[in-house]
């Protein structure tokens, strides 16, 4: 799909036509870019119509409906109405994300938030609830849990093991790749392993997740490639935004931002299957650091 395509296209429904284009067919593309493009002459238009306009067939007209989320053509229609009334009334999103070198820091700070708030819509519509519940169940009964991460996608495999070890479960984060490895060959069912790779091609992630998926362990991607060769050794796929990327903005911060998302929504599941230890768990943590926020403290 077109860049011009995505920035027009707002709301919801955007969320989930930027997240699950690069599962569509080219027909299907096709399709959603016309919706996207012209919401009011779509909505306009009967399946049979919005097929010739496309040049596709009505089949493929429903089956992107339904890719999107509506039961049928019918509802997308719905939609496509509300969104095209929205674009009219001039409530829709006018300002773009990209970040130009001259543009007012308030500018910057809008854009920004912008964007982040569409990658946190994309991550959300596009998660497969699914797939979280069975790696939040799997994460609750670990014996051990180890997290693999590099560069930006390092912090996030902190950040996740940080939140893990505060309520009382053992968890490690790797990113270092040897180290990685020589852990992996621990594991066993019954333990658990993750990797957080936004590209789903970092050798370095990706071979340790290989270990621990032939030692027995459930493995887990945390990816924006939801087709990408770290798949190949999960049991479990979390999907995250497609990340867009700018000269000033490079894809690793929008990627981390839909990757705590996920981290944060595994945390809590856990969190509440958990709950009878983890509560106390977090309470001891927090009295054991609080003379370190205290006012006065040095």
């Amino acid at each position: 799909m077109t860049r011009d395509v995505k920035e027009i296209f707002g709301g919801a429904l955007a969320a989930k036509v930027r997240t699950l284009a690069p599962s569509m067919t080219r027909s299907m593309q096709r399709v959603a870019e016309a919706v996207a493009s012209d919401p009011a002459g779509c909505a306009a238009l009967t399946v049979t119509g919005l097929a010739a306009r496309t040049g596709t067939s009505e089949a493929t007209v429903v089956r992107t409906a339904r890719l999107l989320g509506y039961p049928g053509y019918r509802d997308l229609r719905l939609a496509l109405a509300g969104l095209a009334a929205q674009q009219q009334s001039g409530r829709a999103p006018a300002i773009t994300t990209d970040i130009a070198v001259d543009d007012p820091i308030a500018d910057v700070v809008a854009k920004l938030a912008y964007d982040e708030q569409q990658t946190l819509a994309d991550t959300a519509a596009g998660l497969d609830t699914a797939q979280l519940d069975a790696a939040v169940a799997a994460l609750a009964g670990a014996r051990r849990t180890d997290v693999y991460g590099i560069g930006a996608s390092g912090l996030v495999a902190q950040d996740l093991t940080q939140k893990l070890l505060r309520i009382g479960l053992i968890a490690h984060a790797h990113s270092d790749a040897h180290l990685a490895v020589t852990n992996a060959v621990q594991l066993r069912t019954g333990d658990v392993a993750i990797a957080i790779t936004h590209s789903g091609a970092t050798g370095d992630v990706i071979e340790p997740l290989r270990v621990a998926f032939e030692r027995g362990a459930t493995t887990v991607a945390v990816t924006g490639r939801p087709d990408s060769a770290v798949t190949q050794y999960a049991d479990h796929v979390l999907t995250t935004s497609t990340a867009r990327e700018s000269e000033l903005r490079p894809a690793a911060m929008s990627s981390r931002t839909s990757q705590l998302l996920v981290v944060d929504c595994l945390f809590v599941g856990v969190a509440q299957r958990t709950y009878e230890t983890a509560a106390p768990a977090l309470a001891a943590s927090y009295e054991a650091l609080a003379h370190r926020h205290r006012s006065g403290s040095r």
